[in-house]
């Protein structure tokens, strides 16, 4: 599926709202969508009536290569993602193929990065709203958290904060994923998957 030329990317982090969940597994989509902001050298604002905090900006090369995107967070709490990204959506005139959601992904090795377009929710709750509100058709940057150890709920796993062996690699892994998100916007999926699907 092509993405129109000169339509804006939005780029969604995925995660929950609030300091006590600010380091959890299921908040490395709020982590990378930071970064890239910090990139971008600008600071997220509430976005009008859209449940989420957004930020304008341009990634890429400086000149007719680089992309306009929105970057955001919906502060909806992740099982309600859907209705804030799909008001973004509208409001910023975004096709569905220039939606990208930045998502922790269970069934993915810690630290490694799988990019796709279009798929199943694979049980996430944040995938599932924003499914339903705007259909399967967005890419998605996975960033693998691995399985929960022993009998531990997947529930638990996820909102639970990266281990202090896992927090010395998760600057990098983070970056790394921040560069996948600028390559595939810029380049396109394949060359990003080609370089980043690890």
């Amino acid at each position: 599926m092509s993405t129109p030329a000169g339509a804006p990317w939005l780029i969604v982090g995925l995660g929950n709202p609030g300091p006590e969940y600010a380091m959890n597994r299921h908040n490395v989509g709020f982590m990378v969508v930071d970064l890239l902001a910090g990139r971008i050298g600008g600071r997220f604002k509430r976005a009008g009536k859209a449940q989420a905090q957004v930020l304008e900006g341009r990634i890429g090369p400086v000149g007719p290569a680089s992309r306009r995107v929105i970057l955001a967070k919906p502060m909806s709490f992740m099982n309600l993602s859907g209705g804030p990204v799909n008001a973004l959506r509208d409001f910023y005139k975004v096709p569905p193929a220039n939606v990208l959601a930045v998502h922790d992904e269970l069934d993915i090795d810690y630290g490694v990065l799988r990019l796709k377009l279009g798929g199943g929710d694979n049980g996430h709750n944040g995938l599932k709203s924003m499914t339903k509100a705007m259909g399967a058709d967005y890419h998605r940057v996975r960033f693998g958290i691995g399985r929960p150890p022993g009998r531990m709920q997947v529930a638990d796993f996820v909102l639970k904060d990266f281990s202090s062996s896992e927090r010395k690699e998760l600057d990098y892994f983070v970056d790394r994923a921040a560069d996948a998100v600028e390559c595939l916007v810029t380049e396109g999926l394949e060359r990003a998957q080609s370089a980043y699907n690890s």
